[in-house]
């Protein structure tokens, strides 16, 4: 297991993933979107129960899904945890490991709570369970110290596998190389620090300033996976939103998600919807419209169309002038060290 580095490492690369173009910092987070496109937390409650044998224990489940036209799979290696009689029982990540990461990536842009070393390619978050704890209470999604807890432990042990092209290119956990500082427990203390390493993919985004600013409260605010599923996309994706650039997508896209698995394609369309109109009642998007494909009488695909909020514009021009500026300083630094 790698160590986090011991002495302090300053790093042009960390403070500008934790810059942005805001009046409130404290509303604003970054999204790295390779990361992100890749499902980990699509699978339900009773869709794990399902998945577990007998003995508590699951095998590895795998999801197939589209990357920029690239056919990619997803295997996800259960976490075992012993439980209260001694077994053990094998969940997989879901709403609230989602959240907690969430939060962690937002940690990392907090003063003296992100480590990152840009030599190596390695960043590491310092949190400890009451921190998350207060945290997601202050945003609206709050869980007991004990569901934390038990998060944080599935993000550790479980594993995931990334392939393209039936070609593995990565394997690693959710949170990686997890230590306690200063203390002699390992988790039970809800206030004792903890440090991890987070996903090559997070660190690489960092040097390369792989990342984008977006509002950080309004995410955590949605209520449905798929609703925050889209606006990440649409964060990403339309970045020059406004008034005269609407914005579409298929009905066929959102399957990468990983969270159009209910029983009728009928009741996946519905679950569509529902988020878009989250995505209206939150103020993101202004107004959608929707173009049944149809072959024959079965709707085979879906053309929505989205029009954006004015908010939702106001973001995105100040995510790209946080972007803009940031690739500025960058550029600055490398003519000075090469003069």
């Amino acid at each position: 297991m790698k160590e986090p580095p011991e002495k302090y490492i300053k790093s042009l690369q960390l403070d500008l993933f934790s810059q942005f173009v805001t009046n409130n910092k404290k509303g604003v987070s970054n999204t790295v979107e390779i990361w992100e496109s890749i499902p980990k937390y699509f699978l339900t409650p009773a869709q794990v129960t399902k998945l577990r044998t007998k003995a508590g224990h699951a095998d590895p489940y795998k999801f197939e899904y589209m990357y920029e036209g690239v056919s990619c799979l997803v295997k996800i290696q259960p976490a075992l945890i012993e439980q209260s009689n001694g077994t053990y029982k094998a969940f997989f990540p879901g709403v609230t490991e989602e959240l907690v990461e969430e939060s962690l990536k937002k940690f990392l842009t907090i003063q003296n709570h992100g480590i990152h070393d840009p030599d190596k390619a390695e960043t590491w978050v310092r949190f400890s369970l009451s921190m998350l704890h207060r945290e997601l209470k202050s945003i609206g999604r709050t869980r007991s110290r004990d569901e934390i807890k038990h998060a944080i432990q599935v993000m550790n042990k479980c594993n995931i596998s990334l392939f393209r092209n039936n070609k593995e290119i990565w394997s690693g956990s959710l949170l990686q190389d997890l230590v306690t500082v200063g203390r002699e427990e390992y988790i039970e203390n809800t206030d004792s620090l903890h440090v991890s390493r987070l996903p090559l993919f997070i660190s690489h985004a960092i040097n390369q300033l792989g990342y984008r600013q977006f509002n950080y409260n309004r995410l955590m605010s949605c209520n449905e996976q798929l609703t925050r599923w889209i606006y990440k996309k649409l964060i990403n994706r339309y970045r020059q939103a406004n008034i005269l650039n609407n914005y579409h997508f298929l009905y066929t896209d959102l399957k990468s998600s990983g969270l159009l698995q209910r029983e009728t394609e009928r009741k996946n369309r519905q679950k569509v919807l529902s988020a878009l109109n989250e995505l209206v009642e939150k103020n993101i998007v202004a107004k959608y419209e929707t173009d049944q494909r149809k072959t024959g009488r079965t709707i085979t695909n879906v053309k929505y169309t989205i029009y954006p909020s004015q908010e939702f514009i106001s973001e995105q021009k100040a995510a790209n002038k946080r972007s803009y500026q940031s690739e500025k300083i960058s550029d600055n630094l490398f003519v000075d060290k090469t003069l």
